[in-house]
């Protein structure tokens, strides 16, 4: 069976999307999701804006951050048919050898709609029928949260909890949280809700103070008026008036800036974790020796295994990240209008566009 869909693709970056018909049709192992709602991510801004190279030629349509119901499935997936569920942005094979072991994020078969396959910008999707995350609307519903604000969990929520669970953030913690926007808001949010003290560092007051009303942040420090050095001592300070050890802090970069990486990195203490997090086309210029020196280590963080979706879902559903503060909904047909204002930062929430019923 297919069903009449609809899509806005990129024809060239920077070019207007184009609004283009087609069938969604399921094969064996997949599912045809209606759309709920779909985040547009600084990633989607990077392939729009930057020049950042989708893996599969243009036209394409964008977006990872989906949740919707799944109204058709090939023969093997049948189980998922009515279901409300959230579409990991990254979905491994789930078969190959480094699936096998764990190591599902780099996984070379894996598929990101938006990159790898068509996305989110649709009023249907079709997805491999494994890997997706089951919501409870009752539940969603219950503390005042709908299925198309959920949807940026898939990238905005599980790759922040991806990484503060590789870096092993714990009671006790002291977590620096670079970018207090979009992804780094809810790094805030995970880390707090993993029992660290957070620090928030952005450029941006307005988020600093919503973060710290909303997310939990102990410290917001605005880093236009700090260098790198007034930054460490700040930290350092909060540090010992806290009884929080000077060593071993887990730091963040979301900023996916070149001037968050370098802070990033001149934040270094004994024992540190860096978890880049923010993905930026810029280069910036570090002396790896302090890695060394320091005893520290430096993780990347590509997305999120599916298996760790609902207990991040579960963050959410008990209380301990909001989202509502943080999202805004818009109508998909106003692609061409979203883009631009939260290109230029005119929208501060996480836009979710919404396709028409």
């Amino acid at each position: 069976m297919s069903i009449p869909a609809y899509r806005w693709q990129m024809n060239k970056p920077g070019e207007p999307f184009e609004r283009v018909a087609f069938n969604a049709a399921a094969a064996a192992g997949e599912v045809v999701v209606a759309i709920a709602g779909c985040g547009v991510c600084h990633t989607d801004l990077g392939y729009y804006y930057d020049g950042v190279r989708t893996n599969i030629a243009l036209p394409l349509t964008l977006g990872h951050e989906i949740s919707g119901h799944v109204v058709a499935a090939g023969a093997g997936a049948e189980a998922w048919l009515g279901k409300a569920v959230i579409i990991p942005a990254v979905l491994p094979c789930g078969e190959c050898d480094l699936c096998k072991r764990g190591l599902e994020t780099i996984c070379r078969a894996q598929k990101m709609p938006g990159n790898d396959i068509q996305g989110g910008f649709a009023s249907h999707i079709v997805v491999p029928g494994r890997g997706l995350c089951e919501v409870d609307e009752k539940r969603l519903a219950a503390i005042g949260l709908n299925l198309a604000q959920v949807s940026i969990i898939a990238d905005a929520l599980t790759t922040p909890y991806q990484a503060v669970r590789r870096a092993g953030v714990t009671p006790g913690s002291l977590a620096v949280v670079i970018g207090a926007g979009g992804v780094g808001g809810y790094c805030v949010q995970v880390a707090r809700a993993f029992g660290a003290k957070v620090v928030a560092i952005d450029v941006d007051d307005e988020k600093l103070a919503s973060i710290a009303a909303h997310g939990g942040a102990s410290l917001t420090l605005n880093a236009r008026n700090h260098d790198t050095k007034a930054l460490k001592a700040a930290i350092q300070a909060f540090a010992k008036q806290n009884g929080l050890r000077s060593t071993e802090w887990q730091i963040f970069e979301c900023s996916g800036t070149a001037a968050g990486q370098l802070s990033a990195f001149g934040l270094l203490v004994h024992g540190a974790t860096l978890s880049v997090v923010g993905f930026t086309m810029d280069r910036v210029e570090v002396r790896l020796s302090n890695l060394m020196a320091f005893d520290a280590r430096a993780l990347g963080n590509w997305g999120c295994p599916p298996e760790y979706y609902p207990a991040a879902l579960d963050l959410v559903l008990d209380g301990k990240v909001q989202l509502g503060p943080f999202v805004e909904e818009h109508p998909l047909d106003n692609i061409n209008q979203i883009f631009p204002a939260v290109h230029h930062r005119e929208i501060k929430r996480r836009a979710v566009l919404i396709p028409a019923q």
